[in-house]
């Protein structure tokens, strides 16, 4: 099946101004991500959605599509399936959506994403091992899981929580990076639901579609995820990593 890739990227966040503008190494943030996603030549088509003329002028200035969606949209999934829906892009039975602020997303993230819709979950995403160390950390939304690696809860707080410290916490903790997967129709569905409770508190949207019964689900990565870029400091990291020697 045909897959479109999908990379939103509005200038409204808050704890970054005008983030996907921002540099890293030399380049907009959303430039980076938009290299690193047709680097991998995962998907067949790739588009940057969003409401800002801004970067839709730089996204062309690289020679991918951008495509101008409404400013009204409160998610990223809102924004993609916005573009989903036009004619030009009806062809396409996959959807993945790599979130605009995770310039050293994998190639085996996108693609294990992919590998759970075709798999029959209505969503895919993936989870890499997380230090328990840092699973206190707010910004880094952590997953559980079911036997058949589907989604029980995502959650910025530490889930799961060890009752007693001196229990072991190897291999507990996942933590989720921003990809998502869908079929054409678990799109529609998803965003057709109003916000659930849960999703407004944490700020999590997918929140919402676990909360009407959709599958979810999870590829568990082999290795630990570099984050994506939330804040100035985020931002400070990923520079001194760009520029880390390779091992």
């Amino acid at each position: 099946m045909p897959v479109l890739g999908v990379i939103p990227a509005r200038l409204g966040s808050t704890r970054l101004p005008r983030k996907p503008l921002q540099l890293l190494a030399g380049e907009p943030l959303v430039t980076r991500v938009t290299e690193r996603v047709l680097e991998h030549a995962v998907v067949d088509r790739v588009v940057v959605a969003t409401d800002s003329r801004e970067i839709a002028d730089v996204v062309e200035r690289l020679g991918v599509e951008a495509v101008m969606t409404h400013d009204r949209h409160l998610t990223g999934t809102e924004r993609v399936a916005e573009v989903a829906d036009r004619a030009e892009f009806r062809g396409y039975d996959l959807i993945v959506n790599i979130q605009g602020d995770e310039p050293f997303v994998t190639r085996e993230a996108i693609a294990g994403s992919l590998d759970r819709v075709r798999a029959g979950d209505d969503v895919g995403t993936v989870a890499a091992p997380l230090d328990p160390a840092l699973a206190d950390d707010p910004a880094r939304v952590k997953v559980v899981t079911n036997r058949w690696g589907r989604a029980l809860y995502f959650s910025r707080a530490v889930i799961p929580f060890r009752r007693d410290a001196a229990d072991p916490a190897e291999g507990l903790y996942w933590q989720h990076i921003g990809v998502y997967a869908y079929s054409r129709s678990a799109l529609a569905r998803w965003v057709s639901l109003a916000p659930s409770p849960a999703e407004l508190a944490e700020k999590l949207e997918q929140l919402r579609a676990l909360q009407d019964g959709m599958s979810i689900g999870v590829t568990r990565l082999a290795e630990p995820a570099l984050p994506g870029i939330d804040t100035p400091d985020d931002l400070r990291r990923a520079e001194a990593q760009w520029h880390a020697p390779a091992r």
